[in-house]
């Protein structure tokens, strides 16, 4: 045990402290009361700051921002997700490799289906948890999508379920009763799940943070405080040990995990919103790996050995409330579009992004670089004259809006200038802070905003019925009966060639006919890594987990 020298504090008071008058003691009281309070706050703001986890047995990692929730029903963001992924489980995780995207085992032990894919049988894995000690149920599962779809809920992601039988019905508010939805829990102790049809990527859906199982009791018991540290019950690899809002979280390695292979015992997790601290803190020891690294930064930072990248299904783009004008015409819509050069927007960014005019992103089915509307200014101002803007000064009043961040500020400048020069357009920028932004987003509020979307499961169909009506993630206001049902009927095919015609024509009616998004590009992930991280792996769907990463 180390030992602390205390450190010996002398005064050095006035002189007439100690002068025969009685009112000098009194004073000298206060004086010492006061210095008293002093040293102790000073004592306990140095003890808060020297309380430090063993640098042997933790991890350091940061976040940019604030998770909005923790509520993974509600959660729709990638910060809230890295760390719901990390204290909780779904039926069934991710298996990453150099080739493909798979999938392995959970909290089912096993999963099998009937020949036509039509229903799905999940074994429950026995022995395992929460961490209260409570035993984990498929029940807890049955609950989890009762919660997602259920419309007092709002989720965002209740889409994601709608193809099991009467799913949808349920979260429109058209069934009342639950058990009428193809979920239950069969004798053999399984959840039985039967869907409207057939569909061979379904298990990817119940890897999905949305799909996690919850605890009724809990939520019912504490109400919108039930993520709080002191009141949150769950089941993965880490539990939730402390959450200083706006300042760090804490997660501790969970000793009723079923799978005892996690070797780091504590995560500590920073909330840094300036890239550039980040690397500072990074550079000088403190922090053992750190994502989103600055775009000025990285002709630098590709020289350092800690340097990795990796590609990653993801889209940025910026998206377009087509009920707000002057977007309520698609041709003002096609010519923003095609008055963007992405390609001077990756040279910008000079991080390996692709430029990108089509909908899905390399790597996936269906992906297609012909698809979309070029850059071409000419084209563009015709358009805006037709649309009857050939004297830009009645052009009406236009905001870009984007969460705060140095690279989405470059790229909106960017396209800010370009509008400029191209289309002789003067658009303004705002920005705000991502939980504020997202809830911007769901009030409909923004003109043109911008977004990515980063895989939540490896196909096409995740990026497709994004944009459709239905969708809770779709912020554009636009609906499209044509497209709803191409993407339905792709999405329920297992021919791959059919498959990709379908998502062919509805891309085209969602990036050069109606136009309510404009892609901008594919990303791609970069990361610095320190030496005394012996394993991090990194993968195509950008996903951390901290039970796989390994110190030296």
């Amino acid at each position: 045990m180390k030992t602390v020298k205390k450190k010996i504090v002398t005064l050095n008071l006035p002189q007439f402290y100690f002068t025969g008058n009685p009112w000098s003691y009194f004073l000298k009281i206060i004086l010492l009361f006061c210095v008293s309070l002093s040293l102790v706050s000073c004592f306990k703001k140095k003890q808060s700051e020297q309380e430090l986890l063993p640098l042997e047995s933790t991890f350091r990692f940061n976040i940019s921002t604030e998770p909005p929730t923790l509520d993974w029903n509600k959660a729709t963001d990638t910060t809230s997700s890295l760390i719901v992924d990390n204290i909780m489980e779904g039926l069934l995780e991710y298996s990453f490799s150099e080739e493909s995207v798979g999938l392995k085992p959970a909290l089912a032990e096993k999963w099998t289906s009937t020949p036509d894919e039509k229903k799905w049988f999940f074994t429950i894995r026995k022995g395992v948890k929460w961490s209260d000690g409570e035993d984990f149920l498929a029940e807890h599962v049955r609950d989890g999508w009762e919660r997602l779809l259920n419309p007092q809920t709002a989720s965002e992601y209740a889409y994601f379920l709608y193809s099991i039988k009467n799913a949808r019905a349920y979260s429109k508010g058209e069934i009342k009763d639950f058990s009428k939805v193809g979920v239950i829990v069969n004798s053999k102790g399984q959840l039985e799940v039967e869907l409207e049809e057939g569909k061979s990527y379904f298990p990817y859906f119940v890897s999905h943070t949305s799909t996690y199982p919850i605890r009724k009791d809990i939520i019912e018991k504490y109400g919108n405080s039930w993520t709080e540290p002191q009141n949150i019950v769950t089941l993965g690899a880490y539990r939730l040990k402390k959450w200083e809002h706006d300042k760090r979280i804490i997660l501790e390695k969970s000793s009723g995990y079923y799978n005892q292979t996690t070797q780091i015992k504590n995560i500590l997790i920073h909330i840094i919103p300036e890239s550039g601290t980040a690397l500072n803190l990074f550079e000088k020891g403190r922090l053992d790996a750190i994502g989103g690294l600055p775009s000025r930064e990285l002709p630098n930072l590709r020289k350092k050995k800690e340097y990795r990248s990796h590609p990653i299904l993801a889209t940025y783009y910026y998206g377009i409330n087509v009920k707000q004008k002057p977007f309520d015409d698609m041709r003002v819509r096609k010519a923003f579009s095609m008055a963007i050069d992405r390609k001077e927007i990756t040279d910008l960014l000079k991080g390996d992004q692709i430029p990108l005019t089509g909908w899905i992103p390399k790597g996936l089915l269906a992906h297609d670089s012909s698809i979309g509307l070029g850059f071409n200014p000419k084209k563009a101002k015709e358009l805006m004259n037709a649309a009857g803007y050939e004297n830009r000064t009645t052009f009406p009043r236009v905001v870009i809006s984007y969460n705060t961040h140095e690279d989405h500020k470059r790229v909106a400048e960017k396209v800010q200038a370009q509008l400029k020069k191209h289309l002789n357009i003067q658009v303004e920028l705002a920005n705000e802070e991502w939980k504020t932004y997202l809830q911007s987003l769901k009030m409909k509020r923004q003109q043109i905003y911008r977004m990515g979307w980063v895989a939540d499961y490896p196909d096409p169909d995740n990026f497709m019925t994004l944009m459709t009506s239905y969708s809770e993630n779709n912020h554009t206001q636009w609906k499209d009966d044509v497209y709803d049902s191409l993407v339905e009927e792709a999405g329920v095919l297992s021919d791959k060639k059919k498959r990709i015609k379908l998502y062919q024509k509805a891309q085209k009616i969602l990036v050069e006919e109606s136009v309510p998004v404009i892609p901008i590009y594919a990303s791609q992930s970069h990361w610095l890594i320190s030496d005394r991280v012996a394993a991090f792996p990194l993968n195509i769907m950008g996903k951390v987990s901290f039970k796989e990463v390994k110190l030296r």
